[in-house]
């Protein structure tokens, strides 16, 4: 009886009825958890000396120029993926690489830093809906099984900043803190532009109350001025993007993407998909909640939230819970909102699926770390009272906490891969070091899935790489679709000439092929290359039995090889083809 009432009160105590020492005690283990996940996802960042986030290769590659201002000289890549960069994010790096550090080694530490602030953020937020710090630790622990087993916060792209920063936000809204509040606003809008709507949204709600069963106007003055404030400080953040008049738009129209093989369901961007309830429910993209929801699984116990709340009786703690738990449905109600809007206006607004998201994972995360608080203060007070001795009820009570300290403590032990990071390890060393000693304003011609590498491991410039193909800007994809088109024509024509004039008029400096490039398998069996208007041509081209014009420089231009790949200098292809 001793114990379980001991327990009972350690791990239920509020934070006014204990020592600021025992706060500290969650917040520092808390912190400790995220350290160590954290460690293990940069064990695996250095594990070798060509590693990079997937992502990260479309994000992270051209911010090499803060490095080197010759690297990626006129390169449409490269100037595209720049141009989309939100300004806190490309600001971010370039003090860092100002400083001394390189962004690629930036990109592999700041995970860790990113996961101790979002820690924080959370621990606390959960602390103002019930100040219990076991319920800030269980929220912290779980949103850091969550990051760690999706690869947002290690890819360090700017979506991993929205963790840390949405999280300030809320925290500090709810405790009416306003500087710090606008200030987190500000950062939501230079680093993570969408959700600096979102933000609008809660500010908004916060504007109504629910009275005597109306819909009422708040008569809390603080909600009006920080939604006036935290409105004028999100245009001013803005503001920019609303004015920017960049090269590579406009965004295709829905009428337009419908059209287009990369948004169909077997597409590279799939969003336009046949069955409703996945397009509206599930589906990435378009679909309001993610499949990554319940993960970890652990998050499946939030769904006993209201029915927690329902028999309130049994669990003394659920009288704790602050009406600042209603701000979870605000955040959840302007993200719908949101949601909607990016529909009703396709890729606008970007992809519909994130504004509901992220906010989903807060909210799961916040009421299950409440629901399983609850758990643990039901089962120690139920078995706290009548009994004076040890008996079933203490040895229930005891499997029970256990149960939930195994399952949430232990929960990435039975994760075979954990931290799911997504990291990708270059495998052809020797290549990049070719390319590293060629000048710094080549250009390589490749379909090749290593084209996607050579950017980040090399700082070279290639002509197209399916990373690189975001279908959503139509500056951008109608020119970078045109020369996926004209590589797969050149590379597949009998016509020397045609592969001559492709190779002047794009500066080509060198092709890159895979060993079995030429022949109609590889073709048939790289998916990528379907949605391609040249496709078509070249596969039939290959069953008529045509021998590609590229195909005698294999031999007589190479200047690199492996048993993977063969590099050609363009100029020798192109003298080849005259003589």
């Amino acid at each position: 009886m001793v114990l379980i009432a001991r327990l009972h009160k350690f791990l239920t105590a509020t934070a006014d009825e204990k020592s600021r020492s025992h706060t500290i005690f969650w917040l520092t283990l808390s912190l400790t958890f995220a350290a160590v996940y954290a460690v293990l996802g940069m064990q695996q960042a250095f594990s070798a000396e060509y590693v990079v986030q997937d992502d990260a290769r479309q994000h992270v590659f051209w911010m090499m120029r803060f490095v080197d201002r010759e690297l990626f000289p006129n390169d449409f890549i490269a100037n595209y993926f720049q141009s989309v960069a939100p300004a806190g994010y490309s600001t971010l790096y370039k003090i860092a690489a100002t400083i001394g550090i390189h962004p690629l080694l930036l990109h592999k530490i700041l995970p860790l830093f990113l996961g101790l602030i979002s820690t924080y953020f959370c621990f606390g937020l959960c602390l103002e809906m019930l100040p219990v710090p076991l319920t800030g630790f269980i929220a912290s622990l779980l949103l850091n099984q969550h990051m760690w087993m999706t690869d947002d916060l290690a890819s360090t792209t700017p979506r991993a900043f929205i963790y840390p920063i949405f999280l300030a936000f809320l925290y500090y809204l709810s405790r009416s803190s306003l500087l710090p509040c606008l200030g987190a606003i500000a950062l939501i809008g230079l680093f993570y532009p969408p959700y600096a709507l979102v933000a609008a949204g809660i500010l908004v709600l916060r504007l109504l109350g629910w009275e005597n069963g109306r819909l009422r106007l708040s008569g809390d003055r603080a909600n009006y001025l920080f939604c006036a404030t935290g409105l004028g400080v999100i245009f001013l953040a803005m503001l920019p993007y609303a004015l920017d008049k960049s090269e590579f738009g406009p965004t295709y129209t829905a009428a337009e993407a419908k059209q287009m093989a990369e948004f169909a369901p077997k597409g590279r961007n799939a969003f336009f998909r046949p069955n409703p309830v996945d397009f509206w429910l599930t589906a990435r993209g378009s679909g309001m909640f993610p499949k990554s929801l319940f993960t970890p699984v652990t998050h499946c116990v939030g769904l006993l939230f209201p029915l927690l709340l329902f028999w309130r009786s049994a669990f003394p703690l659920a009288s704790r819970i602050s009406s600042k738990i209603w701000l979870l449905l605000q955040l959840f109600l302007a993200s719908s909102v949101m949601f909607l809007a990016a529909h009703a206006t396709i890729f606008k607004l970007y992809q519909p699926g994130r504004y509901t998201a992220y906010s989903l994972r807060f909210i799961i995360v916040s009421i299950t770390a409440i629901a399983l608080t609850l758990i643990i203060d039901g089962v120690g007070h139920w078995a706290s009272q009548n009994a004076t001795k040890f008996n079933l009820k203490n040895l229930v009570a005891l499997i029970t906490i256990a149960i939930i300290a195994v399952a949430v403590v232990l929960y990435p032990g039975f994760v075979e891969k954990f931290p799911t990071v997504g990291y990708v390890e270059g495998k052809m060393p020797s290549l990049y070091n070719f390319f590293q000693q060629q000048p710094k304003d080549i250009l390589i011609a490749s379909i090749a899935s290593e084209a996607d590498n050579i950017p980040t491991f090399s700082q070279r410039s290639v002509l197209v790489a399916k990373e690189y193909a975001v279908p959503y800007q139509k500056g951008y994809y109608s020119r970078y679709r045109q020369r996926v088109s004209d590589l797969i024509r050149a590379q597949y024509t009998e016509n020397p000439a045609v592969l001559q004039n492709f190779i002047n008029s794009y500066g080509i400096d060198f092709w890159m092929l895979t060993r079995n490039a030429l022949t109609l398998e590889y073709v048939e069996d790289y998916g990528w290359l379907n949605q391609f208007d040249s496709t078509p041509e070249a596969m039939l081209a290959l069953k008529q039995g045509k021998i590609p014009a590229i195909a005698p420089a294999i031999t007589s231009c190479a200047v690199f090889q492996n048993e993977i790949l063969v590099v050609l200098d363009a100029s020798c292809i192109v003298k080849l083809g005259g003589s």
